[in-house]
């Protein structure tokens, strides 16, 4: 490659600014490894359902493999407007509600994009995975990452301090719940709060909820994680985010959706052309299937996923310097341990060491550092070794240096 002389374009100083995911840095380095236990993902080693998989081959043999509207084949839209009522019972208009989207993180990109201007400030609630507040900065807006506050044994809204970070530039507030990493579910109180403190405020209230399926109530049902689309009102100003990549083991798929009022999906649907036109047909018909057929395999997805949980619930919990609460949601423990300081450079050693990966908390943001995330997704051959040697790591004597 040729050298950069002077007089030669330069690369976007809004494009240089965005940082580089620490996890991704992480992972990357593992990736030139064999024989790594690669715990840093979001990613389930469950394979797709066969009947998803079918329904896109069958989709192919139709030879559907053209364009759709930007906002989605009508067909999907309807099967998400009939799975929001069953789940839910929250009424949708599928022509007027939802926009199909290329991935979970697309459905947030175009959502940002239609709430900021240059200049603008969103609030964020941390430790969260980090694309939302790069996104953000993407739209060259400030994300102002407000921490989670751990309070009796479970993750909390520290209210003041977001009330504290508003200012004339701010336009949106967003969350993730389940919360991807710290495992939390906002409550029915936390989400009235929500609602109130953006109506107040006259912001967009954004919600990241692609786990809401991976919920582990106490009483041990199967049903989903509220949704804030059960207390909103025609006129909020609230947008929801999903995805089928973890209910549904659909991650390489890259298909989602979002929700919203009616202004902002049509405007959605209008940029969706400009950045993908529209998602995958036959992948679509995949999601369909998810969607329509999805409530069995998605059952024995949660029994894997519990049992998996509690397994290194216990196992992290007896470890020195450990301290982990009870995950309420989503497929992530985030064990905070006592004395550190620099988690990206624990996890590069521990990954070197011992060929365990996991992801440094500073990758979450605010309130993130001094923990680490642990994916408990995968097959239990893959978790007993690597904590296994996670807990023999942490009797090191040098192990936080």
């Amino acid at each position: 490659m040729s050298v950069v002389t002077r007089g030669s374009a330069q690369l976007a100083p809004s494009a240089v600014r965005i940082a580089h995911s620490r996890i991704r840095e992480l992972a990357e380095m593992a990736m030139r490894m064999d024989g790594v236990f690669k715990l840093y993902f979001g990613e389930s080693t469950l394979p797709t359902p066969e009947f998803i998989k079918r329904a896109a081959r069958e989709a192919l043999d139709r030879g559907e493999t053209f364009y759709t509207s930007n906002a989605g084949l009508l067909s999907l839209r309807e099967a998400i407007a009939e799975y929001y009522g069953r789940v839910h019972g929250v009424k949708l208009d599928p022509n007027a509600h939802i926009v199909v989207t290329a991935s979970g993180v697309q459905a947030l990109n175009v959502s940002i994009r239609c709430m900021l201007d240059p200049g603008d400030e969103a609030l964020v609630l941390t430790p969260a995975w980090p694309n939302g507040s790069s996104i953000i900065e993407m739209c060259n807006a400030r994300p102002r990452q407000i921490a989670q506050v751990f309070v009796n044994g479970r993750y909390g809204i520290d209210f003041e301090a977001l009330e504290r970070a508003v200012t004339p530039r701010t336009r949106l507030l967003m969350y993730t719940s389940p919360s991807n990493p710290l495992g939390w579910v906002a409550t029915e109180k936390d989400q009235e709060q929500l609602l109130e403190f953006a109506r107040r405020h006259g912001l967009w209230l954004l919600a990241d909820e692609v786990y809401e399926r991976l919920y582990y109530p106490s009483d041990g049902s199967q049903r989903p994680a509220p949704s804030i689309l059960r207390k909103v009102e025609p006129q909020d100003s609230v947008v929801v985010a999903q995805s089928f990549s973890k209910a549904w083991c659909m991650t390489g798929w890259r298909l989602g959706w979002l929700v919203a009022r009616p202004d902002l999906a049509q405007r959605a649907v209008q940029l969706n052309e400009f950045i993908i036109s529209c998602a995958n047909t036959f992948v679509q018909r995949a999601g369909e299937a998810a969607l329509r057929h999805g409530e069995a395999a998605l059952s024995e997805m949660l029994a894997f996923y519990r049992a998996n949980r509690d397994y290194c619930l216990a196992r992290l919990q007896a470890m020195p310097r450990v301290r982990v609460p009870q995950p309420e949601g989503a497929f992530y423990l985030f064990p905070q341990i006592e004395g550190l300081s620099h988690s990206f450079e624990f996890c590069r050693r521990l990954l070197l060491e011992t060929k365990v990966g996991l992801a440094p908390g500073v990758a979450f943001g605010a309130g993130g550092e001094g923990s680490v995330r642990l994916s408990y997704a995968s097959d239990r051959a893959v978790l007993e070794p690597a904590l296994d040697r996670l807990a023999d790591f942490l009797t090191r004597a040098d192990c936080l240096k």
